[in-house]
């Protein structure tokens, strides 16, 4: 006894602690607890059997809360997210007109939508547009999936069998969906013979119709039973789903058949199955099944149990389960002698078909002539893509006879060639080694060259080294002060352009001159020629990184001989050891800027007058023009400043 007693506490204990665990893993929580619209959306069509817990309209008023807040917040984005989730309870509820007038009203911006958002409305509509028998917009919104690449084909199989048309649907369903199932394709081989058996069934042949649907009940058996295989929550409720659909239609299938007590077990099992794996949602599979077990129990005389299933809350949105409630009602009542009742039922059934008749067949045939003319238009349209593949396979055969052909006949020129790219080969062998030869010659004679012309700039520093010791020579000899003055500028010009050569004969690259190295060896040369005073300036070069050729580098340095000598000379008349020179030369691309300045005391006031008349500054300015610019001077409250843009 106390053992027993013990075994019921732990199964109470273990009991509430799963109903813990279900409580933290209420689906409704989560997803109110998640932050953003955009994370909500995601959870919500992710999520599998989300009504487990709480009702669809539990969800429908959470879902609105979030809604009226995105209004009064004006977020487009996210009230088109909640619309979309209204939409989808609206259809789990059975209320399609709702859900499907949500759905049109986005489908209006769903050029606003992304690829995800878009399939979801657009798969909405379909199954809205399936329940309410708009087949043509059915369609309509299939055109449109095609087109966006959502799906490769406009099916209308399942249309064709809700119009009645079993037969045909099922012809169509083999020749579109066979070739593409696996055989190894356990769920895929459940839902093809699942669909077959029912159109069979449809069609009243019911006793084919069992053949498919008991392989497709071995298939999803074998499916859910293999262990081999672990499969996701979501997959595991799809799998038991259609077994419950599948084991829903054998039993149909027995009623058929009139064997009323094997049909029974089936439908009972059915029901069970689809309601734990599609829980808080509508479904017509287990209306019909509760209909079916009612006609069952009534044939076998099961009265009370029959009008159970009858009294049950069946939400009817079909006008034919209204119509075989109504049936099955007056049956019972007949049965039990209850004629009053009866002849209500009957009477009501045959106000619905006259209220319905006459639209009812003239809409249905609207409904086929507009999927008929659908497919028609579709079929023709894939004829055509057909020839256009067979024109291109044959295309394609006719050029592979080609290539063949040509194969054959290379084979021929390539025998006769053979003997022909030998000696090709062994002439190109002597070709290289001429190559290589004349390469080498050729390498030697840069080699010289460059040798040569550095021996020639050499010997030209050299060459102005003695033109200017020749100068200093007559210096020497010379009294005039004017004179000897005249002399120094041209042997510092003369220095200027041998410094340039020196810096050519003592580079890699005979073709530039690096400029920062060159103005710093020229400013030093300068600087040297005027030692008094001239070590207390502060000069500095920014010209990093600048090369140019000869034929630009010989002004740039004689200008700069000029503008150094005339700091040096005239600038700083005293000792100033807060006196500056800033050299700045850049170059990018094709165009160039020169910048000079110093602190000194400037230019004179008649220093226009005095520009015609000066040497220095004729010179420079015919050195700027040598460089296709103008020279400018700026006088500055300090100093002066030279510039000039240049090519």
């Amino acid at each position: 006894m106390l053992f027993l007693c013990f075994i019921c506490l732990l199964t109470s204990v273990t009991t509430l602690a799963q109903d813990s665990t279900v409580l933290d893993e209420n689906l409704l929580k989560k997803f109110q607890g998640t932050n953003t619209a955009k994370d909500k959306f995601a959870f919500f069509f992710n999520t599998v059997n989300r009504y487990n817990e709480n009702s669809a309209y539990d969800w429908l008023d959470t879902v609105n809360v979030y809604l009226n807040s995105a209004q009064k917040t004006k977020d487009s984005v996210e009230i088109r997210q909640y619309k979309i989730m209204r939409s989808q309870i609206y259809y789990d509820l059975g209320d399609y007109d709702k859900s499907l007038a949500i759905a049109n009203e986005l489908y209006g911006v769903k050029e606003k939508l992304d690829f995800d958002t878009t399939k979801i409305l657009l798969d909405l509509m379909d199954n809205n547009y399936a329940q309410l028998l708009f087949y043509d917009k059915q369609l309509e919104i299939r055109e449109e999936k095609k087109t966006l690449g959502i799906s490769e084909k406009i099916a209308f199989y399942d249309i064709y069998s809700n119009l009645g048309l079993h037969r045909k649907a099922m012809n169509d369903y083999i020749m579109e969906v066979k070739k593409t199932v696996d055989d190894a394709d356990l769920y895929g081989s459940a839902e093809y013979n699942n669909n077959v058996g029912n159109y069979l069934r449809l069609d009243k042949s019911a006793s084919v119709a069992l053949t498919n649907l008991k392989k497709a009940k071995g298939y999803i058996d074998v499916y859910l039973n293999d262990i081999t295989n672990v499969k996701t929550e979501k997959e595991l409720l799809k799998g038991n789903l259609l077994k419950g659909i599948i084991e829903g239609n054998i039993g149909k299938c027995y009623v058929q058949l009139k064997r009323f007590e094997e049909a029974v077990p089936w439908l009972e099992n059915s029901i069970v199955t689809i309601r734990e794996n599609n829980i808080g949602k509508y479904s017509v599979d287990v209306i019909e099944n509760s209909l079916e077990l009612a006609d069952c129990h009534l044939q076998l005389e099961n009265y009370d149990t029959a009008k159970d299933y009858l009294d049950s809350d069946l939400v009817l949105t079909k006008t034919e389960h209204a119509l075989k409630k109504n049936r099955l009602l007056a049956a019972y009542y007949d049965k039990i002698e209850d004629y009053r009742n009866a002849t209500f039922f009957l009477r009501k059934n045959v106000r619905i078909r006259d209220s319905i008749n006459t639209n009812d067949t003239s809409l249905k045939k609207q409904q086929l002539a507009a999927v008929a003319e659908y497919d028609f238009a579709n079929t023709r349209k894939m004829i055509d893509e057909q020839k256009l593949e067979m024109e291109r396979t044959r295309n394609e055969m006719q050029a592979k006879d080609e290539r063949i052909n040509l194969v054959f006949i290379s084979l021929v020129f390539t025998l006769l060639g053979f003997a022909g790219l030998v000696y090709a080969y062994l002439k190109s062998i002597k070709n290289q080694r001429l190559i290589a030869e004349q390469k080498h010659i050729i390498e030697n004679s840069l080699v010289e060259k460059d040798s040569l012309l550095k021996e020639i700039h050499h010997r030209v520093k050299n060459n102005l080294q003695m033109v200017s010791s020749l100068l200093s020579l007559q210096t020497k000899n010379t009294r005039s002060k004017a004179a000897i003055e005249a002399l120094e500028e041209g042997k510092s010009r003369v220095k200027a352009m041998a410094l340039i050569h020196q810096k050519l004969y003592q580079n890699d690259d005979l073709s530039v001159i690096e400029m920062q190295g060159y103005i710093e060896s020229l400013v030093n040369s300068v600087q040297s020629v005027f030692k008094k005073g001239a070590n207390s300036i502060n000069i500095t070069i920014d010209s990093e990184n600048v090369e140019l050729d000869i034929d630009r580098a010989i002004p740039f340095g004689l200008i700069l001989n000029e503008l150094v000598s005339n700091s040096f000379k005239y600038a700083f008349p005293e000792d100033n050891d807060n006196g500056k020179i800033y050299i700045h030369l850049r170059k990018n691309g094709e165009h160039g800027f020169f910048e000079y300045t110093d602190n000194g005391i400037g230019l004179p006031e008649d220093t226009d007058e005095r520009t015609n008349s000066s040497m220095g500054i004729r010179l420079m300015n015919r050195l700027v023009n040598q460089l296709q610019s103008t020279l400018n001077i700026d006088k500055t409250v300090e100093g002066v400043r030279f510039w000039f843009n240049f090519k």
